[in-house]
């Protein structure tokens, strides 16, 4: 095989240590140095030193967990690294020690068959653990509102069947009153329902009318407070998410022409795909790296499961969620194809094919600079 990389070394990397191995050639014949640096800063360094002593030019190591990387931030910009995906250069049975591990790793990137996994710029990776940050706090956010009505409903409480939105303007209003007492007058009721619901005082009256005990009033302040805290983090997040999209403000602003697609949408697209469309290529391969593509499994002429292989989970989630959104539109094209393929084979497996199909869209939209544009025929 062809040499690719005449200088390179392969990384085995873990929690407390780095297993580098070092290849060149030397007078006709392929030289190898192995050494074990810890992960600590000065162990880093003296791996660079190393690596810079041997002339190494590019470095690869495996995607394993998180502890790859602050390695790869120490060593970017010093040379050219390839993170790899452990599935994709599995070593021979029956010879596996860090030291074989780097050994094969390098070996690999010396003839160039490690494929280069997709590391977005600094800026990108920092809105991108930001964007998770948010979801994760707005799932648990979501997880103490159905506790708060849980424990309301056991107490005989029906506010939530009277309110559409129990966290509304009225509804919070209504339960900081009845957490501070226990109860809520009639005259106090008016100065808290809004509009159209001022129609319903005397059914929100009765439906407060439960039983609440000293035990579940403890319960439900300490999970209002939770969620009072979880709201204002969500909001200091969300600032410092706009502050780090201004440098992408024109991509943010293309990517919410498209139906269904709001602002924190166009957030996680940005934090997980980066703005640089030429690392996939083409987008059916960037459907492929999201998971919207369906599997590829046929043995002796016969088709077997093609369920979507696996991918970015953050991505594939949030285009899921824009293409119900835009599904909701009975007027768009994509709603209309949405409902005709959910006649077919079903609105799960219609709503991976819009999400793929909206994705391809936001390919080409931010490849080319181009607003969404309206189809004429889906």
């Amino acid at each position: 095989m062809d040499v690719i990389y005449p200088r390179c070394a392969g990384l085995d990397v873990h929690a407390e240590t780095i297993v580098a191995c070092a290849l060149w050639e030397e007078d006709g014949h392929i030289q190898k140095d192995i050494q074990t640096f810890s992960t600590f800063s000065k162990g880093l360094g003296d791996l660079l030193e190393w690596l810079e002593e041997h002339g190494v030019t590019h470095v690869a190591m495996e995607s394993t967990g998180v502890y790859w990387k602050p390695v790869f931030a120490f060593l970017e910009g010093y040379v050219d690294l390839t993170l790899a995906n452990p599935q994709r250069i599995k070593n021979v049975p029956g010879r596996k020690t860090d030291v074989s591990d780097a050994e094969w790793i390098a070996k690999l990137l010396r003839h160039g068959l490690v494929e280069k996994s997709f590391v977005p710029p600094a800026d990108i990776r920092e809105l991108r653990d930001f964007t998770r940050l948010r979801k994760k706090w707005v799932g648990q956010l979501t997880s103490e509102k159905n506790r708060i009505q849980k424990v309301l409903e056991s107490s005989n409480v029906k506010l939530g069947s009277v309110l559409s939105d129990l966290f509304g303007v009225s509804g919070k209003d209504i339960l900081a009153r009845l957490l501070e007492k226990g109860y809520v007058d009639k005259d106090e009721l008016d100065q808290c329902l809004r509009g159209r619901l001022k129609k319903k005082k005397q059914a929100v009256y009765d439906s407060l009318l439960g039983t609440l005990t000293e035990h579940e009033l403890r319960l439900l302040r300490l999970l209002w407070k939770h969620v009072e805290e979880l709201e204002q983090l969500i909001e200091e997040v969300d600032q410092h998410i706009d502050r780090l999209l201004e440098p992408y403000r024109e991509e943010v602003d293309l990517l919410m022409t498209m139906p269904g697609i709001k602002k924190q949408t166009a957030a996680v697209i940005i934090a997980e795909m980066g703005t640089d469309m030429s690392v996939f290529e083409t987008p059916e391969r960037a459907a492929s790296w999201t998971g919207l593509s369906p599997g590829n499994h046929e043995s002796a002429g016969k088709r077997k499961s093609t369920r979507t292989t696996k991918g970015n989970p953050h991505l594939r989630s949030a285009l899921c969620e824009a293409a119900w959104s835009a599904a909701r539109s009975k007027t768009h094209p994509l709603s209309r194809k949405f409902w005709s393929l959910a006649a077919r084979c079903g609105k799960k497996k219609a709503l991976i094919a819009i999400a793929r199909r909206m994705l391809v869209i936001i390919f080409c939209m931010i490849s080319r600079k181009e607003p969404f544009r309206q189809p004429q025929l889906i």
